[in-house]
């Protein structure tokens, strides 16, 4: 195992982090359906959508996530959760399917300090694995 996660194609993504209030880019993705395949959204279900990760830690990173802005879990409606998490089970088939990793990480960063990107809008990593 590495000391260092070295990931150079986010970048982008890191030097984007202000720390200030922006638009939240999982509820424009949520709100503009006709824009799902520039947007690399695979999957949407009743209350949520299953989209690629634009600044992935690994190859099939997906995201999870429901189309209602909120930081927590015990928001959403009992619905909503399960709905989010039959996404993730979908996303795992997918990545099964398509890449064949030999493990995933499947998780929820809940607030900045434990490693959200997106602190107000909650949402399931998809990560495949791989040994080596």
């Amino acid at each position: 195992m590495t000391d260092t996660l070295w990931a150079p194609w986010r970048l982008e993504y890191i030097k984007s982090v202000t720390g200030q209030p922006t638009d939240c880019f999982l509820c424009d993705l949520a709100q503009h359906p006709e824009k799902d395949a520039a947007n690399f959204v695979v999957r949407r279900s009743p209350f949520g959508m299953l989209l690629m990760n634009r600044y992935p830690y690994v190859n099939g990173h997906l995201l999870a996530a429901p189309y209602r802005h909120t930081p927590d879990l015990p928001e959403l409606s009992a619905e909503e959760r399960a709905d989010v998490l039959e996404l993730a089970v979908v996303g795992q088939q997918l990545l099964t399917q398509a890449m064949n990793p030999q493990g995933f990480n499947i998780g929820i960063n809940i607030g900045r300090c434990a490693g959200a990107g997106v602190p107000g809008h909650i949402h399931t990593h998809v990560v495949p694995r791989w040994n080596g």
